[in-house]
């Protein structure tokens, strides 16, 4: 495993797996349309569009893995519809034609018993807008000749997260005091995924064909409530528990008549109304990887928070 190891994006997931194989020692090439990404000596940084399948075939050249993390443009099912299909095949082409396997950060968007724990063995057959693009992403995956992994996280929090439920929309919100509203319910169990577990589990499943092929989960905690999760920031910060309100459903819901954005907010209530709870425990024997302790994980991400500033 000696070649180049490749991320399109930089966003929190490609910028940490890139920063975690750079400290591997390993060389990496990331992709993005600005030019971004972490600086270091090991990693290169190329300006590319992940829908350009020449410029893919050359920046892929000598790769060993591609890590693909580009997510849409925006968080709405016109732009997974028609952005994600595309990206996901292009890619899988220029790394089936490279000999690399290509590994995925995937959601839970595509389970399709949200009510149970959700484990490694599925279902993953929901149908619907954002939740069946995701399944039929992931049936793409498993037909395409291209070796591919494809590793389920939780909501994300950690550094560098910022569009996320436990990201700027909570960790400054009560760093500095201020009530914070969430959507659904405070205390209903929910998964969270520290980003960085997932980045170590994605890089892991990359060197070991045995788990090539399968959907796996990335080492994550016991649930814990949108409360739980916003105390633990505070109790890292040594700030005064966290002052929090709900939005409830049908508010959401009401709202959604007049703002699109607030429709696409609304489509995923369910995940917050009722407990949406991932299991990893098959994984995390299988990767030989443990989750974070929380308070180690929510100290590291109060720590960056506050170094922005």
């Amino acid at each position: 495993m000696n070649g180049v190891y490749v991320v399109t994006g930089a966003g929190p997931v490609g910028w940490t797996v890139a920063e975690q194989l750079a400290k591997q020692g390993k060389n990496v090439r990331i992709l993005t349309r600005s030019g971004s990404g972490p600086d270091h000596p090991l990693v290169e940084r190329v300006k590319a569009d992940v829908q350009n399948a020449a410029q893919l075939r050359d920046v892929f050249a000598g790769a060993t893995a591609v890590f693909h993390c580009i997510h849409g443009s925006s968080y709405t099912v016109d732009a997974w519809q028609a952005e994600l299909p595309r990206s996901d095949q292009t890619v899988l082409s220029a790394a089936g034609e490279a000999g690399a396997v290509v590994v995925f950060p995937e959601s839970l968007f595509s389970y399709s018993e949200p009510e149970r724990p959700m484990v490694e063995a599925g279902p993953r057959t929901a149908e619907g807008r954002k939740r069946g693009v995701r399944t039929k992403l992931l049936a793409a995956r498993d037909a395409s000749p291209t070796n591919t992994v494809s590793v389920v996280a939780g909501d994300f929090f950690g550094p560098r997260v910022r569009t996320s439920h436990a990201g700027e929309r909570m960790v400054p919100t009560v760093l500095a005091g201020k009530k914070l509203w969430v959507i659904g319910g405070t205390n209903q169990p929910h998964s969270f995924t520290y980003v960085p577990d997932l980045a170590a589990a994605m890089i892991h499943a990359a060197g070991t064909p045995s788990l090539w092929n399968k959907v796996w989960h990335a080492p994550t905690g016991p649930a814990v409530t949108q409360r739980q999760l916003a105390t633990a920031f505070t109790e890292a910060g040594g700030v005064q528990a966290p002052k929090l309100g709900a939005i409830p459903g049908w508010a959401l819901r009401g709202m959604g008549v007049f703002s699109k954005d607030v429709r696409e907010l609304a489509e995923i209530l369910y995940q917050f109304e009722q407990p949406f709870v991932m299991e990893s425990a098959a994984s995390e024997a299988a990767f030989g990887l443990r989750p974070t302790p929380p308070a180690e994980a929510a100290a590291a991400t109060v720590a960056w928070w506050r170094a922005q500033g």
